[in-house]
């Protein structure tokens, strides 16, 4: 039997109960595995909103849905906690950063969907939950905010220790920086891991259970080199939980500072892409590759932004997951390259431990949520056909990485 070792994230499926969530699997997940390892195991990286969560901790239902799982050749290793309700309503936008972790409902739902890993997971085998960094800040954050996020998350990691002592099942929590929220960089995740998480009495479980998501889309939205934010992490004894593979749109408009009709024609591809069910943030660069200007939303940067074809135009990087086998969009560009060069160096330095757990637990997780709002240049009629040629090429990619490192 042959096998992937990673998935693909299923928040890119509506439903908020645990029917539908099986529904979708047997749907979608189903010819996926016939598409990608045939008579194997496909790995899934679910998506469990509350509501599904809550009926499969509070039913103990777990040992059912386990065995469901692998009857269907499933294999759960990471859980998508980020968006906690309903991810597919017709307008998204901000919703999804709500509860914040100052809020106990929020860790509530994460340590539901703790136990529910612990039940799914096989012996022997790590589990990661990706989360919001923290929220959005409507308002600015001040100290007293970040020590209630902070009391929230220690929490979690206590309750994933003793589930750890109950199970022998290792669960992290993984910490996922996001273009506008709360934590959106590298530095910011630094800042507050060393200022409100490490240096309390609780550091231990924080150090074993509190990690980071990076995602590759959003790292590169920050216009952050993938290589560097990794290697801080690696410095700070700041664990990668998991890596989510994704990739965003790069508007190229230093391309066409002396053509205004090219301009025009690169504005009109971009606006396809100003859907109004997500957020789409969007940042512009300066000269020197580093990040000049934020908007909140695509809608904002193409009004205030321009391009106005008289003045020099920087690159702009737009939060929407495309799919990750595509380099170009028309004139549009992607940031595809980023997944290669930030696979290399999680693959380098796979084998450092820290405090006897590994740096890296290895989890990759293909996450392209948005292939139903893709404008008709990239959208597909088979959605587990479009899934399936993510994870082939994601899995030539890694497998070449692998194999030059083994020699």
């Amino acid at each position: 039997m042959t096998q992937l070792p990673f998935g693909y994230c299923t928040n890119v499926h509506a439903g908020t109960t645990l029917s539908q969530a099986k529904t979708n699997l047997l749907e979608y997940a189903s010819v996926v595995r016939q598409k990608t390892v045939v008579d194997g195991v496909l790995p899934l990286g679910l998506w469990l909103p509350e509501r599904a969560a809550t009926h499969l901790s509070e039913t103990q239902q777990s040992d059912e849905f386990s065995n469901w799982l692998a009857e269907h050749h499933f294999l759960p290793y990471t859980l998508n906690g980020f968006p906690q309700h309903d991810f597919h309503q017709p307008v998204v936008k901000h919703e999804v950063y709500a509860p914040d972790w100052r809020q106990p409902s929020r860790r509530h739902y994460t340590e539901s969907l703790g136990r529910s890993l612990a039940a799914l997971l096989p012996a022997g085998h790590c589990g990661s939950i990706s989360t919001l960094p923290l929220g959005w800040p409507h308002q600015p954050w001040e100290s007293t905010d970040f020590q209630a996020a902070a009391r929230q998350l220690l929490l979690v990691a206590e309750e994933f220790a003793r589930i750890a002592d109950e199970t022998q099942k290792h669960i992290v929590l993984a910490l996922e920086p996001e273009p506008g929220c709360v934590l959106d960089t590298a530095d910011d995740m630094l800042r507050f891991f060393q200022e409100f998480l490490f240096t309390s009495p609780a550091s231990d479980w924080a150090r074993r259970h509190l990690t980071i998501c990076h995602d590759m889309c959003h790292s590169a939205v920050m216009f952050e080199s993938q290589c560097e934010a990794l290697q801080k992490y690696l410095e700070a004894g700041i664990r990668v939980g998991k890596a989510q593979v994704s990739s965003a749109v790069h508007v190229p408009w230093d391309r066409y500072q002396q053509n205004p009709k090219g301009a025009g024609e690169l504005r009109e591809q971009l606006a396809a892409f100003n859907e109004p069910k997500f957020l789409h943030q969007t940042t512009r660069s300066g000269s020197d590759g580093q990040l000049l200007a934020f908007a909140d939303d695509l809608t904002a940067a193409l009004a205030d932004w321009g391009p106005d074809s008289s003045t020099t135009q920087d690159p702009w990087r737009v939060h929407f997951h495309v799919p990750i086998f595509v380099e170009a969009i028309g004139d549009l560009l992607t940031t595809r390259a980023d997944i290669q060069t930030a696979t290399a160096f999680l693959e380098k330095n796979a084998s450092i431990s820290l405090d006897g757990f590994p740096w890296f637990t290895g989890h990759y997780e293909v996450e392209t949520y948005a292939w139903t709002v893709l404008p008709p240049a990239l959208a597909v009629s088979d959605l587990a056909t479009g899934i399936s040629q993510e994870l082939l090429y994601f899995n030539e990619v890694l497998g070449k990485i692998r194999r030059d490192n083994s020699r």
